[in-house]
């Protein structure tokens, strides 16, 4: 457990310092949030028994590959994609598996990026791989599958078929929603660029000290001089 724990710790460590990283080269973010989780000890017994594994250390190393978790939430989905590429990308992350849920989501409409990645944890007196489950969702996403997780629990699995159904048009409902919303945030970025080209250019040249579209024109020295005595 304590491997586990340590994986995790690394795992975040990576993905903070491409949150933080992000932040201050581009002014902007993919990453929304993130958090982990561990399973207990009874938790990881329950499921070798369900599943069949043998009961041993090396058995559940090798079989239940989500000991470790890590979920990042995006806001649009091309940012799921490039939270995927900027992690895979690191030389010490070895990728053991990928599954696409966005691209191919699940037929209840769970959509998702699922990674089992390993990476090196540096013990007193070894160097061991660890296994760790990332899932990469956007923030409708991250609710859709939230609410289901808690529909599930309370129906014991055995949920009724007509909230099946709602479930499955309220995925389709995020869906959309992820889709307009990167539409918009895209039209947004467009507008900007388009408004610093402008600038950029520079406006059209105009009097000195014009103001509310009038042009100055020059006083005559003398009337300035008799202003500026009439002043004093």
């Amino acid at each position: 457990m304590m491997s586990y724990k340590f994986a995790t710790d690394e795992m975040m460590t990576k993905v903070n310092i491409l949150k933080e990283e992000f932040s201050a080269i581009h002014d902007y973010s993919p990453i929304e949030h993130v958090s982990h989780r561990l399973k207990s000890p009874e938790g990881i017994l329950k499921k070798a028994n369900r599943k069949g594994y043998p009961l041993d250390l090396e058995g559940i190393r090798e079989n239940i590959q989500d000991i470790a978790g890590i979920r990042i939430t995006c806001s649009f989905i091309s940012d799921t994609y490039r939270v995927l590429e900027m992690l895979t990308s690191q030389q010490d992350i070895t990728v053991l598996q990928v599954k696409d849920y966005i691209k191919d989501p699940k037929p209840n409409g769970y959509k998702s990026l699922h990674l089992i990645v390993a990476i090196p944890v540096f013990m007193s007196d070894r160097v061991q791989p660890v296994t760790v489950e990332v899932q990469i969702r956007t923030v409708a996403m991250d609710f859709w599958a939230s609410l289901e997780h808690k529909i599930f629990y309370k129906y014991d699995g055995a949920v009724p078929s007509a909230l099946v159904g709602e479930l499955k048009q309220a995925a389709d409902v995020a869906n959309r929603l992820d889709i307009d919303m990167e539409r918009l945030h895209d039209q947004v970025l467009s507008l900007g660029t388009a408004e610093d080209a402008l600038a950029t250019r520079g406006s059209p040249p105009s009097a000195p000290h014009a103001a509310d579209g009038l042009v100055p024109f020059p006083l005559p020295r003398s009337i300035l001089e008799a202003f500026l005595a009439k002043a004093v």
